[in-house]
Parts: structure tokens; sequence; C-alpha cells
């Protein structure tokens, strides 16, 4: 036979473009517009009602950058339409979308005049039932149209005026489609469903497969059986010529594909958190109103913020959205209070994530979240599996994964490993993507691409629209239908993703391991852009450990006349945790975002001081006597940890010397020598009496590369820019300056047009020189690394992480160590051989590299560890971290993973010195300084409990003694929710608590008091 596979595919190509499509709707009337313009931020739709409403015309342009316009929508349905047996009236709102970008682009939501909702709008769901407006033949509702900007620009990374209002201008963005009442031929958007079923099947079956060639004469028949001139009147013939096709049973060995309702929304990235807001009403309210037409339909939402929004700005909604929940149709999932990145964190605020997001959960719909859903995080801690678990949950779901630039995951479902031994369900769905339109390619993809086959044969897929928002369509519903049991598929079935995780347990139950942290082979740049946001993260996770721990204090020492500010505490802890969602904290956003996550963080600090004041002087009393607040886990000053008290000064001053055209910095422990520069030549400490820097070469060391990424500017570093480097060796100025006992030597230069001022200071008694670089920053795609050249031959790094460190190799043995050519580092990194090694913290930097060489003089190894301080991506905001810029760093000679641990809490917690009248003794107390106390606060319950949270530091086996020093009637471990748990190696007790530690593990104790 003649092969015409290729002209019958381009006929039914035609035939649908222009036979089909345009008569899924086979009839239409514009209706009457009248319209509002907000003259800024949106306001209320109520409030919007009130206005008056000007004449609209069809087709005028509209929508200034982030601009609202109302619009009221009048008409009456035309007598006898929408009275056939396969015939329903809609209106289809058209707002000038493109059917390209869904959720990128202008949207919509649709309301009645009472101030409810009724359904959004969108470029691929364009469509408000009639049935929907409260009945009778008359149209008359309001659409409240959102003017969000393409910031996207069809993924060309071009600078782009659109993410700030102040660059945006205010020339229309969109024009106005026509606005319709239409009829809706039913039966043809069935065989419209049928056909993008079929089509989409044969297109990725084999050339030799029969199916594939049935499907295409099934195709054909039905193309010849119509009517091209009467679609409407055919299309129950066109139907049945593919209902044979259709009915094929899928291959018993079919792929099971649990596919699950899905809307990833981000809560902040192209558009402000103002617009997400908005984005989860548009969605949400979709996916209700398909609920009502589909009981079976299943959506899986994350972020406990979302829904917290819903509740706040759209409480009737939520009502709805509640109803749903208990019906088990809308399914809250992961447990976290965002999506939130997993790389930058803290500890404390990675377990919070899930504290808030599960409690929401359960207080709000009597839900326990059993997965944690992380799809579109850029990257995962190793020390998750341990935060999940002792959350209460026990599957962990992640899509990124797929984006690997180098190497490809080995499995698909598997255990993963972390830092502690803790080992957690893992599902990565082999579709590589969390936004699936169920097509005949993604459901092809999944069964080929899964990597476990013949130990599993399910895989999860979730579809909707998702980034913008958007969710599931009646299509998409439609193809699920379609494709639950059809020949050349995999079995699609309609389920939550809990009904896949117990399914894939249940039959795969010898998984394959992967031990430590799942690094993502790109997007390493977010561990770096926008550096105040940043700086902000860091600067509130340490503001809220002592705000906590001093009002905890305060409560308990004060007898009851100190009240624990519980609620304020929550506030301000939900608005950070929002703010390390995976495209805040990483940088990567417009700079309205980065703009409001600043000015966020600066109300939070002031809150926070104001809290802490307010403890400090409850605690301590009135009196003129100088106390350190000594917030952190370790002694510090002479003060004990977690205790208020007067600090010892060391008895050995710090000196700077201007010797040999340099200067010398000593205290009696450690001994930096700078060049006339302001380059460190040689770095000792006392006891060891060893040199750090590796001969010939110099720390202190800023490099400026150019950062020119292929592509995701405020994402990605390629590593590429090694090749442009311009080392800053040259000093502006270098000089002394004294400072109360300090040994300060102060270093001018320039980075290209960027002013870079160095504070580099030794303190008295103390064992790490500290480097303060202040920079006013103006340059355009370069990369600001500052480094230390070491004398160490270190075959791996450690660096901090959440309750503990992770090692990585230095070398490039394999390609998956070559991949982490810049790696995330929280507080401090660490390298070292036996007997001897260096630690490098910092204040609020993540970025880091380090690299090894051998030196042909003398044979030695230097071990270089570079911090990436600052970036200057053009794409999504042109000016990110243009501006000034403060950052410290300290370095510390002969140190052990646990001094470095102590130097990271020295750099990040500053001496806090207030006044009062006696000192404080500290709440808990821990034997052994490899158990680091990492939080103290009262319970959650309002029992006034006091919570101690607790981790072994060193990666070792470590006991120790927890001591609470005030009355205590009972001990018990608690998960993180604070419900009681048993945990290894912990004995509690009124008396005390005996730890025996697993390497990292993670402890939460609650402790009830003695009331009088």
């Amino acid at each position: 036979m003649h092969d015409d596979r290729r002209i019958t595919e381009v006929r039914l190509e035609r035939f649908v473009r222009e036979r089909i499509n345009p008569a899924v709707y086979s009839r239409s009337l514009p209706l009457t517009l009248s319209s509002w313009d907000v003259p800024d931020e949106p306001v209320p739709a109520l409030e919007a009602m009130r206005q008056k409403f000007q004449p609209q015309e069809h087709g005028a342009p509209w929508g200034k950058p982030w601009g609202t316009k109302w619009l009221r929508l009048q008409g009456e349905v035309p007598e006898f339409w929408g009275t056939g047996p396969d015939t329903t009236i809609e209106v289809v709102v058209d707002l000038g979308f493109t059917i390209e970008v869904p959720g990128f682009q202008c949207e919509g939501i649709a309301w009645r005049a009472d101030g409810t909702i009724i359904k959004a709008v969108s470029p691929r769901n364009q469509y408000i039932p009639l049935k929907l407006l409260g009945g009778g033949m008359a149209v008359d509702f309001y659409v409240e149209a959102a003017a969000n900007p393409d910031v996207a620009q069809g993924w060309t990374f071009a600078a782009t005026p659109y993410g700030d209002k102040s660059t945006a201008g205010t020339a229309p963005q969109y024009r106005l489609g026509t606005i319709s009442i239409a009829e809706l031929n039913q039966t043809v958007w069935e065989l419209q469903q049928d056909i993008w079923t079929l089509s989409g099947l044969m297109a990725v079956l084999p050339w030799e497969l029969p199916r594939r060639h049935e499907i295409l004469r099934a195709l054909e028949r039905m193309m010849d059986v119509m009517d091209p001139d009467d679609v409407a009147g055919t299309a129950a013939a066109g139907r049945e010529a593919l209902a044979e096709v259709l009915a094929r049973p899928a291959y018993a060995s079919a792929h099971q594909l649990v596919a699950t309702g899905h809307a990833h929304i981000d809560s902040a990235w192209l558009w402000p958190v103002r617009e997400t807001i908005r984005k989860c009403a548009r969605t949400f309210s979709n996916v209700v109103a398909l609920m009502d037409e589909h009981p079976d339909f299943v959506f899986s939402c994350s972020s406990a913020q979302q829904f917290a929004w819903i509740k706040e700005f759209y409480p009737e909604l939520f009502g709805r959205i509640r109803e749903k929940v208990l019906a088990g149709q809308f399914v809250p999932v992961g447990g976290m209070w965002v999506e939130s990145d997993t790389n930058m964190p803290g500890g404390e605020a990675m377990a919070r994530q899930f504290v808030e997001g599960k409690s929401f959960f359960l207080a709000e719909f009597g839900v326990d979240c059993r997965e944690a859903w992380l799809p579109d995080s850029f990257g995962y801690s190793a020390a998750l599996p341990q935060i999940v678990k002792s959350a209460g949950s026990r599957w962990f779901l992640t899509q990124k994964i797929s984006w690997n630039q180098t190497n490809r995951m080995p499995h698909h479902t598997f255990n993963w490993e972390g830092i502690d031994g803790t080992r957690l369900f893992t599902h990565f769905p082999p579709v590589d993507t969390y936004n699936s339109q169920l097509s005949g390619r993604e459901l092809a993809h999944a069964e080929r691409n899964y990597r476990d086959h013949g130990r599993g044969s399910v895989s999860l897929v979730p579809f909707g629209y998702g980034d913008g928002g958007g969710g599931p369509t009646r299509e998409m519903l439609a193809a699920a239908a379609r494709t639950a049991d059809l020949e050349g598929s995999p079995k699609v079935r309609i389920g939550s993703a809990e009904s896949f995780f117990r399914q894939a347990e249940d039959e795969y139950s010898s998984l394959p391991v992967w031990v430590g942290e799942m690094y993502l082979e790109l997007h390493r740049g977010t561990y770096t852009s926008q550096a105040r946001t940043k700086k902000g993260n860091r600067r509130s996770e340490h503001l809220l450990r002592e705000a906590e721990l001093w009002c905890t204090t305060a409560a308990v020492r004060t007898e009851g006349t100190f009240t624990y500010p519980a609620a304020e505490l929550k506030r301000l802890w939900r608005l950070v945790l929002l703010h390390q969602f995976h495209d805040i904290l990483p940088g990567s956003s417009i700079a309205w975002v980065h703009q409001d996550a600043e000015r966020n963080y600066r109300a939070i600090e002031s809150a926070l001081e104001a809290l802490i004041a307010q403890a400090a002087r409850a605690v301590l009393g009135n009196g003129e006597r100088q106390f350190l607040l000594n917030a952190a886990p370790h002694a510090r000053d002479g003060v004990p940890a977690l205790a208020a008290g007067e600090p010892v000064g060391s008895p050995l001053p710090a000196r700077a010397a201007a010797r040999d055209a340099g200067f010398v910095l000593d205290n009696g422990i450690i001994r930096a020598v700078l060049d006339a520069d302001g380059l460190l030549t040689s770095l000792r400490d006392y006891v060891s009496g060893r040199e750090a820097i590796a001969p010939g070469e110099r720390g202190n060391l800023l490099e400026l590369h150019r950062d020119t990424p292929n592509e995701w500017d405020a994402w990605d570093i390629d590593d590429f820019y090694r090749r442009n480097v311009t080392p800053l060796t040259c000093a502006e100025s270098v000089r002394l300056a004294e400072h109360d006992g300090e040994a300060v030597v102060v270093v001018e230069r320039m980075a290209g047009s960027s002013a870079i001022t160095q504070r580099i200071s030794l303190a008295a008694g103390s064992p790490s020189l500290s480097i303060t670089t202040s920079v006013d920053w103006q340059e355009r795609e370069k990369l600001l690394k500052l480094g230390f050249a070491l004398d160490v031959r270190a075959d791996r790094s450690a660096a901090e992480t959440q309750f503990g460190h992770v090692f990585r190799p230095t070398h490039i043995n394999t390609s998956w160590e070559a991949a982490k050519f810049e790696i995330c580092a929280h507080r401090w990194i660490h390298v070292a051989e036996p007997g001897y090694g260096v630690a490098v913290s910092n204040s609020s930097t993540y970025g880091h590299d380090v690299t090894r060489s051998i030196r042909e003089a003398d044979g030695g190894t230097t071990t270089t560890v570079r911090m990436s301080l600052l970036r200057a991506p053009k794409f999504p905001d042109p000016d990110a971290d243009r501006g000034h810029h403060e950052l410290t760093v300290t370095i510390r000679p002969g140190a052990d993973i646990a001094d470095a641990v102590q130097e990271g809490y020295r750099t990040n917690l500053a001496p806090r010195l207030v006044t009062g009248a006696a000192p404080v003794e500290p709440l808990f107390s821990v034997s052994n300084p490899a158990l680091v106390i990492e939080a103290v606060k009262l319970a959650e319950d309002g029992s006034g409990d006091v919570v101690v949270r607790l981790y072994e530091s060193l990666g070792q086996r470590s006991a120790g003694r927890l001591a609470a020093n005030f009355p205590v009637q009972q001990a018990e471990t608690v998960d993180l929710l604070e419900r009681p748990v048993q945990a290894s190696g912990v004995e509690a007790g009124p008396e005390g608590t005996e730890l025996f530690l697993r390497p990292f593990q993670l402890v939460t104790l609650r402790f009830v008091r003695t009331r009088a």
C-alpha cells in the first residue's frame, strides 16, 4: 500500500482547525459592555461594583501594566438557544488572550452582583456556563480583568521594565476580543476531544505498530463521513467512526498513571504577591466549578499560605473549598507553609515550614498531610528526609530534578536517605512536568521514561496549568476519561497523591536508595542573586531565635508577669516563611517582589527587636549593670549558652602594626599578615603554629568574573564563568584604624565601577579573623567572589545545612562531582586534612565553590575556598543587587567541625549588650557542646509548656545530659508538631534528659512546667 500517512495527517490538521474548532460554538451574539478602570491597586469586588461604569467597545485596547479593568457584561439569551438535546449556553470572554502562555498574561475572574465568585477566565479556559450566572435568560455580571504584562517575553531573557511598576509604563498591553453569549454544541466538543486524544496517541506510536495505522484510518473515516459544511449535523457520525478505536482496551502490562489535578502557583515570581492572591482565587474558583460537574475529579493543592490568603480575602470561596476538602476532592498536600527553597532556609525555618503548614491544614480541614510536595524547588537538602519524617510525614515528591543539565537521576521511585540515616519514600514523576495536559506525548513519555519497570508499574502525573495558575480544564478531564483504558496508552486514573503513594508502596517494596542531597544541576546562581533578600532572611531567622528564647525565658522566670507573644511570633514566622518561597529567597523574581521582601524584612526586624527588648527588661529588671544576652548555643565571653551575664573580656589585647610594606594583626591566639594591597599572605594559630595560607598564594582575594549564563539569568551560573576573571589585587588605599580594642585594617579598592571598602579586624580573644566587605555595587552581568587559598589537602568540604552538614568531594572524578562547581552552605564551610582544618563563616552568603590544585614547587595541595558575594543578572530584574551591600566573613585557622559550628553562630548572632539589675540563668544546659540547642519556645497549644529542639552537630555519635533549669513536672519527646512520639537514644525525665544521639539526629522535647 502506498504511504499516504502524511497526507492524511495534514488533512486532519486542517479539518480540525477550519471545521471542528469553529463549530464547537454554533452561534454567538456580542454582549453589551461597560467598564471602570481601577486607578491603582486592586479593590474589593463590592467596592468596584459601586463605581460609575462607562460604555466599553469590543476590540478596544486596554490595560496598563499591572492595571485592573472591571467589565460589566449584559445581554439576553435569544429565544430557543440552548434548547437542543446537545446544546448549552455559555458566555465566552476574550480579554485579548494569546493561547501560548496561559498564566503569564492577562487573566480575569467573573463575579456575581452580590460579590460572590463565579469562576475565572484565562487563555485556555474562556467559558462561563449560563447556569452559573443565577438562572434565567438574562446575562448581567462582572469580570475583574488583570492586565498582568508578559514579563517572560517568549523566554528570551531580555531585560524588561515590566517587573517594577515605576518603570512599567502606562501603554495598554492588550486589546479586548469579542465577548459573547454562545451556544455550545456538546457533540462537536466531544468529537474535538476524541480527535485530540487519538491524534496525540497516534503521533507517539511506532510506525511499525498496527495500532498507529488503525487510528489513522479511523480518523480518515471520520473525515469522510462528516460533512464539512454541516459539522454539527454530522458530528455524531464522526464520533461513531472513532468509537471502535477508542473502545480498544489497554495492554495488560500498560504502565499505570495516577493523574491528580494540580496548579503549581508560584507564590511570587514574574508577578508580585498581591497578584498571586488573585491568581489563587481565579484558579481555585475554576477548580471548584469543575468539581461541581465532575464528582470524581481530585485536585492536589499545596501551600497553606495560599489557603490562608483565600480565607482572608475570599471567605465565600474558602467555604466552598472547605466543602470540597471534606468531600475528598480538593486535597491539601505537602504540609508546608509555602513550597519553599530547601537549600538556604535554616534548620528551624525548614522545620517551621511544616509546623505552620500542617497545623493550618489540621485546624482548618482536619487533614494531616503525609507527603512533602516540592515539584519546583531548586534542589533538595540532604537534611530534608529527617525533617519530613519528624513532621509526621512519610512521602516526598519532586519534579525539578528532571531539569539536570548533566546527569540523569537513576530512579523514579526510591528511598531517599538523609544525613542522619532517615529514609523517605520518594517519587520523581517520569512525565517530567508538573503542568501536564494529559496529552498523548506526555503520557507516552511517562511510560517510556519510567526507570523502574519490572519492579514498579505506577507513577504520578500532576495535570493542570501552573506556575502562573489556571489549573485543570474540562478538556484535561476529557483526556483522562478517554485514556483510562485505551490501547497503546498508559492507563490513567484520577486520584490523590496519597492513593498513588499507597499503591506504589504496596507494589514496590525493595526500593533502590539515593544517599545525600538531591543537587539540581542548574540554577546555581540562586544561592547568590538578590543579596539583600538573602541577608534579610538570615537576619530574620536569627532574630526569631533570639525573640523566642528571651520571650520564653521571661515567661518562665517572671512567673506569669510577662505574656508570651505567641500570636505575634506566629505572624512574623509566617511572613519569614513566605519569603522563603522558591522564587523569592533564591532571588529569581521581578524587582517588585524583592522590594516587597526588603520592606517586610525591615518591618520584621523592627518588630522582633521590640519583642527582644521587652523580654530583656522583664527578665533582667531595672539597673545599670551591663549584660550580654547570649542566644548562641555555646558560651561566649564567659556567659553560658542561652543565658544573660556580665561578659568577661580577654586578658590578651589585639594589636595591629605596619610592618614590611604590610600589616600584622595579632591577639595571642592567631596572627594575620596583610600585604600592602590588603591581601592575606599569612594566617597562623598559635596552638598548631601552622600556616593556613598556601605558599605564594593569598587570602581575602576578591575576583570579578564575567557572568553571562546561556539562559535563566538570575537562576544560573554556568561553569564557563571561570574562564573570564579579573583578580582585584590593587588597592586604592590601605590603612590602620582603631576601634574598641580591635586590631583593624581598612582597605579600599575598585571592582569595575564599584567602590569596595573592607574592614579586616581581629578582636581580643577571637580565634578568627573577620572581614566585612562594603560594596557600592554598580556592575551588570558580573560575579564577585571572595577567596582563600589554603595549604590544606582536603579531599572534601563540609558545608553547614539544616541540623548538620553535608560533605562534598573537592575532586571532579565523575560528572556528578564536576556538576557541583557551585555549592550551597549556610553559616560555615570547613576544609581539612587529618589533624588540621580551616573554617570560613559568613553572615548572609550561600553560594560557594571549593577547588584543589597541586603545587609544582613542593608537591603540596592548595584547597581554595571562595564565596559568591554578589551578582548582577539582567532578567527578570535588570537592576538586581545594584546599590549598597555589607557582607561579613570570618576565617578561623586550626579549626575542627566543632569550631566551625561555633563560628557560624558567632558570626550570625552579634553580641547583644543591655543594661539590667541581675543576670539570668539559662532555661536549659547541655553537658556536651556537640548537642546544639536550636530553638527554645513555648508550646504551640498555649499550655505554657516549654519546647526545646536540639541536634547532634558533629556527624558522630554523641552523648550528653540536657538539664532544665526550672521546675518540671514531666518531660517527653515530641515531633515537630509537638505530638508525643518515641525517639531513639532519648531517656526523658523531669530531673534531666539523657541523650545518646546518632550523627545529626534531631530531637524535640516538651517540658511540662510545675505549676504553683
